[in-house]
């Protein structure tokens, strides 16, 4: 009974985003496809499937370029900072956006790496770094790291707060730390070296 519960509660944590993910692309498809499409249709004098799919595609690279411009990032972030004042669009948006962004290398904000930290009486957490700082007790600056350890799947999990002293970096990319959380440490190569911070 355990082992159906087990998986039964795996399955859903990993249907569940898979659905959303696969349910956005095709609504996101079946959206621009029903605008274009008639212009299409017009121009083209016929019905050509797969025209959607190829103006969602080269919208999101457009947008991507438009991203990674100076001035498009300026009018990116002035555009979401107006539609982050609509409440639902709010509560929706920004959680979505800090996942992902979570997950994106390019950004300074996401995971930077996967760290190895050893906790006292309970062996070694695995996590991703997500923040480096210090800390005034009154005996002048600790270096301290934050790191994220997912309890489930990634989508929750715990931050710790430790000395960076007792943080390690294994050679594994942050793509690679996910593949290990998501196959519950199957993943993990029989050989890992680590360097200390």
């Amino acid at each position: 009974m355990q082992w159906v519960r087990r998986s039964f509660i795996t399955g859903f944590f990993v249907t569940v985003p898979l659905v959303i993910s696969i349910a956005a692309f095709v609504w996101i498809f079946r959206l621009i496809d029903g605008f274009v499409g008639p212009f299409y249709a017009a121009w083209l004098h016929r019905n050509v499937p797969g025209l959607g799919i190829l103006t969602t595609a080269l919208l999101v690279l457009l947008v991507g370029a438009v991203a990674t411009n100076v001035l498009g990032k300026r009018l990116l972030q002035k555009t979401e900072g107006y539609l982050l004042r609509v409440p639902v669009f709010r509560t929706i948006y920004a959680p979505v956006k800090q996942l992902i962004v979570a997950f994106s290398p390019d950004n300074e904000y996401g995971f930077k790496q996967v760290v190895l930290v050893e906790e006292p009486g309970r062996g070694f957490v695995l996590g991703f770094l997500t923040r480096e700082f210090t800390v005034d007790r009154g005996q002048g600056p600790e270096p301290l790291v934050a790191v994220y350890v997912p309890t489930n799947h990634l989508y929750l999990g715990d931050v710790l707060v430790c000395a960076r002293e007792r943080a390690s970096f294994p050679d594994i990319t942050v793509e690679q730390g996910i593949r290990i959380f998501l196959t519950g440490g199957m993943a993990l190569s029989s050989r890992v070296k680590a360097r200390r911070a």
